[in-house]
């Protein structure tokens, strides 16, 4: 199933008008965790995209494929000289056979055309990449990298090298072991991973028309916005029922998307 398919089946459950989004495609060879978003948490789709993202990958070594996974075609190379991956803030340009647009069109539609495909770099972040196993021809790496890092590009770094198996197992906080299609979060809890700013009764009223409040002397509760979202993002909740996002703006709190009631 494509992360599409996934986002279709859960609307067809689902009254009819009710949005449905996700948090970040899965290349169509890749397996784990996805984020399904439904009704007014499609609104925090931008934050929860941000977060960083946890995958397990085979590599085979010694191979070349023309999409960096085992759907394009094979060659055999040279074996890699080392199985380190690099770290850090780099420059990555997605691969050709990518969903990202070049000239208002997918890069894999042009690819699959055969035409030549350029697509420009931009930065991304490498927080953890760890060789899990090594056997012979395949390796097994644990990476944690930034929204929009391709890891199939990271595995086509080592020379010669292609994403044989490729694993989500974690987005920000939520793990593939707790995931259950069953079951809904409330948007107080999907956002937990925000610090929380508590409000009185007339802050309450001025958040829920998108006005701003002023920011507290004391730290919000919680810990720090995680790495992806903006410094200083948090949630304003009043008597448990989440009210809004809000980011800073100078001295104060503006909201930034807001949650109504239901």
């Amino acid at each position: 199933m494509t992360s599409h398919d996934v986002v279709a089946r859960v609307r067809r459950g689902l009254p009819h008008g009710i949005r449905v989004g996700h948090t970040g495609t899965l290349d169509p060879f890749a397996t784990g965790l996805l984020l399904v978003l439904v009704g007014r948490m499609t609104r925090a789709q931008r934050f929860l995209m941000a977060l960083p993202k946890t995958y397990r990958a085979v590599a085979r070594l010694g191979w070349t494929s023309d999409t960096g996974d085992l759907e394009g075609a094979l060659a055999p190379g040279r074996m890699p000289a080392s199985l380190a991956l690099p770290l850090g803030e780099i420059e990555q340009a997605p691969p050709p056979y990518s969903a990202v647009k070049v000239g208002g069109e997918r890069a894999y539609a042009r690819a699959r055309r055969g035409e030549e495909v350029e697509t420009a770099p931009r930065p991304v972040t490498v927080h953890r990449a760890e060789l899990i196993w090594h056997e012979g021809e395949r390796a097994a790496f644990e990476l944690e990298v930034s929204s929009g890092t391709y890891v199939r590009s990271l595995i086509a770094s080592l020379d010669d090298a292609y994403c044989e198996e490729l694993e989500r197992i974690a987005v920000g906080p939520f793990r593939l072991e707790d995931a259950d299609p069953e079951r809904l979060l409330a948007p107080i809890d999907a956002l937990g991973f925000l610090p929380t700013v508590e409000l009185d009764a007339e802050e309450a009223r001025a958040v829920a028309h998108g006005r701003r409040v002023r920011r507290e002397a004391r730290p919000p509760a919680g810990a720090d916005s995680p790495a992806g979202t903006p410094p200083g993002t948090v949630r304003l909740v009043h008597r448990r029922e989440l009210l809004a996002i809000a980011e800073p703006h100078g001295e104060e709190l503006q909201p930034a998307v807001v949650f109504p009631p239901g």
